[in-house]
């Protein structure tokens, strides 16, 4: 029998076609850029800078150059960089050739490394010299070992060269009419990212082109990003890709600012000297740049946007940032949805608040991306949604575009992941009667005292609101009586003093008694290499208190 023709309307022969259907995918915004801003600049470093036209030669030059040496489509090739050029070259031009971009954590140790290069099957790798050590041991251990290319960065003459070619030898190699293609399905992967987990192997999550392309947007809506901005890249841009960063600004003709050490000197110089409009960070970054050294901080001249996500950042920093004229923004975010995906939208009536409750305000965690299309709090068990009442609390949930493809060769994970049809991020929040989410915990780091949940960012906001504490970390001790109940690990600010009754007595005149540490340990926090504190060390430290 013959097919019959579709009932609808709509659909009978309109189908896609080249002409009304191309594939969403972030390559398409440097392309336009350099067409419509040429001789605009895309990159400073240094005493490097360069324009949009060179910028997008460069990009084509590295994809023929990888598609010369045999990469392909569904071929990683992997990059060991700091904010560096060839690293914003990097997400361009190897997923112009087809390729998948992996960008190592460079604070990782080399049997992590090693672990990875294999488990993501890397053809070529692009590393820098400041990193050659590692490298050079992780290599020793991969059961497969890619080609490698140098980065000669003139900000880092030492170092050693592993490799077969230099990087500016390299792009030599590549043709600048080289005919780069778009994916041929916006589902296609663009990058691969490891998870840091802090028990086994970390998880490769696979990012999208039609992800990529969705949240690179969802940056410039959910900062109302103008035209043109100045960005300096403290944010890594192995992290998450940049937070989709390296698209973002790419497809406002934006200026990259490229540092390769986050310090707070080097970043006052930049924004100062280059006029920095925006940088990303996490809340470790406003830390440091609040607590500077007096000869480091200033009061900058102009205001500075921040968008910051990670841990939730305190209210007390927050505060403390705005008056060197930073205007922060407050996102929430995974590496599975592609960095941040959630942000703490601004109402203008907000600005006329007590600071206590402004500040307050923008330490939520607050309400999807437009181009996510649902957040929730619910029961993890019955998956039914919390009350938004500021204080039932359950996991929080995502769903969208602007979540991973999954777990590169791991299938039980990604089916855990998305159980329910919703992404489970493992964070515990509530959702407030305005429809704001709030993070009150990591699922594991909730503390259970005498059937009491008591939540550990609680704590930790009320002891950075102390003059003399510069970062604080918050943890289950084991008690014979209650369970468990909160300790406090705490790193003073430079020349500040504090005791530990003097904390605990802070706490009780702030919080509930029972939510209170009942010991203070004073040390310099360990943290992840992404500057995340590492509280499971601490969890095992408080265990022989």
């Amino acid at each position: 029998m013959a097919e019959q023709p579709s009932k609808n309307k709509y659909e009978h022969g309109l189908g896609k076609n080249s002409a009304n259907f191309t594939p969403l995918t972030p390559l398409s915004f440097i392309e336009r850029t350099a067409r419509v801003f040429p001789d605009r600049t895309a990159v400073i470093h240094g005493e490097t800078q360069r324009t949009w036209a060179d910028t997008y030669q460069r990009c084509i030059k590295l994809a023929a150059a990888l598609n010369n040496r045999g990469i392909r489509k569904g071929d990683t090739v992997a990059m060991m960089l700091p904010n560096v050029p060839a690293a914003l070259e990097a997400h361009f031009g190897v997923p112009m050739c087809g390729a998948v971009l992996n960008a190592l954590n460079i604070r990782l140790d080399a049997k992590t490394i090693a672990f990875i290069l294999d488990h993501g099957e890397a053809e070529i790798l692009l590393t820098d010299k400041e990193f050659s050590d590692t490298i050079k041991k992780a290599l020793s251990l991969c059961k497969s070992k890619p080609l490698v290319i140098d980065v000669e960065d003139a900000l880092f003459p030492d170092g050693e060269l592993l490799g077969e070619i230099e990087y500016e030898a390299f792009l030599a190699e590549g043709n600048a009419n080289y005919e780069w293609q778009y994916p041929e399905n916006e589902w296609d992967a663009i990058s691969l990212n490891y998870t840091s987990g802090t028990t086994g192997n970390p998880k490769g999550v696979v990012f999208h082109h039609r992800g990529a392309a969705l949240n690179s947007l969802g940056n410039i809506m959910a900062w109302t990003m103008p035209q043109l901005p100045t960005y300096l890249w403290t944010l890594p841009m192995f992290h998450c890709n940049g937070w989709c960063f390296p698209w973002t600004v790419t497809a406002l003709a934006g200026i990259h600012v490229c540092l390769r050490k986050t310090e707070p000197g080097p970043i006052y110089d930049a924004i100062i000297n280059h006029e920095v409009t925006h940088m990303c960070g996490a809340p470790i970054v406003m830390g440091m740049l609040v607590n500077a050294s007096s000869q480091e901080k200033r009061i900058l001249p102009h205001l500075v946007k921040m968008l910051t996500a990670g841990a939730a950042p305190p209210a007390a920093i927050l505060e403390q940032i705005e008056r060197l004229n930073f205007d922060v923004t407050h996102a929430y975010g995974l590496t599975e949805c592609y960095g941040p995906g959630v942000v703490c939208e601004w109402h203008p009536e907000w600005d006329e608040l007590p600071a206590t409750e402004k500040f307050a305000k923008k330490a939520r965690q607050g309400v999807p991306y437009l181009v996510m299309q649902d957040l929730a709090v619910m029961d993890p068990e019955t998956m039914q949604k919390t009350p938004a009442d500021s204080e039932t609390m359950g996991e929080v949930f995502m769903r969208g575009n602007n979540v991973m493809k999954g777990y590169l060769k791991n299938e039980k994970a990604t089916v855990e992941a998305f159980l329910g049809g919703w992404f489970h991020t493992g964070d515990l929040g509530v959702m407030h009667p305005d429809g704001y989410i709030e993070l009150k915990d990591r699922s594991k780091d909730i503390i259970i005292s005498g059937g009491e949940n008591i939540s550990t960012i609680e704590i930790e906001s009320v002891l950075y609101q102390h003059p003399a504490v510069a970062e604080a970390a918050i943890v289950a001790k084991p008690d014979k009586k209650w369970g468990e109940t909160p300790c406090a690990f705490v790193s003073l600010k430079e020349e500040a003093e504090a005791t530990e009754e003097e904390l605990i007595q802070f706490c009780r005149d702030n919080l509930a008694h029972f939510k209170c540490p009942k010991k203070v340990v004073f040390t310099e926090l360990p943290k992840t290499s992404t500057g995340k504190i590492q509280k499971f060390i601490l969890r095992e430290q408080a265990k022989t208190l």
